[in-house]
């Protein structure tokens, strides 16, 4: 198991080492600097005084060679200091965690509701005996996923904003605010968790075990919860960094269809005003986010199945559906006949 963290941990930092490397050598090795691009960013063709560009290059270190500059910024990012933003001049640290709060809410609000929904409608897939009521819960995923996001916010806005009046339209005032944006950004995402979890329970439901665990007296929905759900929650699990990557992709669409500040938000205004360091700085972020979610779910599979680490310690649990694996092996056995 110690060997199996630390090797999570290794690839965690590299993946957090190649983030920034591939985001310092695409933002900052361009045709030009960020303190030119912003200078030309208004685009009205005024010149620019090239001594104020030097002295601001100066100060950003942008003059330096370009080792020397990614070195100075990788030392700077593990301490936790991504420079200053070349629009606004304040820390690019300070900008990032004042949006971070909203986004996480909305994120979190989102998570647990595309949780919740596509556990309840591959459930309900699976344990459903009618034909076609699981042909129509099956069908409904892949037209959450197509889509299209922004649609979605635009069609809740018109009628629970607009017509109803029940929720406000923009801004970010407490938790009635986040209603629409939560079930704008959990639609895709709990469309993907349904898709894969009943495609993985229907295959699940299939195997000789589950026949055999109801021969015994299991009722099916005690089978269906107990043991069809666990074995069949390790794909959903994978598809946990995705889903992660697809919540704060989207709240860029949402938080500018909503007009809420985070920083989905902060991205937009960032690349459209190109201000790199900002974009680097939440890059680095959501590179972070990224793999400690992916870290969590990998200390989360041998508890789900013990024998992804490869071998059990003494004070491990057997893993699930092992007792059903040799009930499957024992129903096959048929009586030899003699002549």
């Amino acid at each position: 198991m110690g060997r199996y963290l630390a090797g999570r941990v290794a690839q965690a930092v590299g993946v957090l080492w190649a983030a920034f490397t591939v985001s310092f050598v695409v933002l900052y090795l361009l045709p030009s600097d960020p303190v030119s691009i912003a200078a030309d960013a208004g685009g009205a063709g005024t010149p620019v005084d090239p001594a104020a560009i030097a002295e601001l290059q100066a100060r950003y270190g942008l003059d330096k060679p370009v080792l020397e500059q990614y070195w100075t910024a990788l030392t700077a990012a593990v301490r936790g200091d991504f420079g200053f933003s070349v629009v606004t001049g304040q820390p690019v640290t300070t900008a990032v965690l004042a949006a971070l709060p909203s986004t996480a809410a909305l994120a979190a609000s989102a998570a647990v509701l595309a949780l919740v929904g596509g556990s309840t409608l591959a459930f309900a897939a699976t344990y459903t005996r009618r034909g076609w009521a699981r042909r129509l819960l099956v069908a409904l995923p892949p037209l959450g996923v197509a889509v299209p996001t922004f649609w979605v916010g635009l069609v809740l806005l018109q009628v629970f904003s607009f017509q109803l009046r029940i929720f406000p339209a923009f801004g970010d005032r407490g938790a009635v605010s986040l209603v629409l944006p939560a079930i704008t950004l959990a639609i895709p995402t709990g469309a993907v968790i349904a898709q894969v979890l009943s495609t993985s329970m229907a295959a699940t439901a299939r195997e000789p075990f589950v026949d055999t665990a109801r021969a015994k007296g299991a009722s099916r929905l005690r089978v269906t919860a107990r043991h069809v759900v666990r074995l069949s929650s390790v794909p959903a699990l994978t598809i946990a960094g995705v889903l992660v990557g697809n919540l704060l992709a989207g709240s860029v669409v949402v938080e500018t269809v909503f007009s809420r500040a985070g920083i989905g938000r902060l991205t937009q205004t960032s690349v459209l005003s190109q201000d790199i360091p900002v974009v680097q700085g939440i890059v680095i972020v959501v590179a972070v986010v990224y793999v400690v979610v992916n870290l969590v779910v990998d200390l989360i599979y041998p508890v789900v199945d013990p024998r992804i680490v490869g071998t059990r310690g003494a004070g491990e649990t057997e893993p699930a559906g092992e007792e059903e694996s040799d009930d499957r092996a024992r129903s096959r056995r048929r009586p030899v006949t003699r002549a």
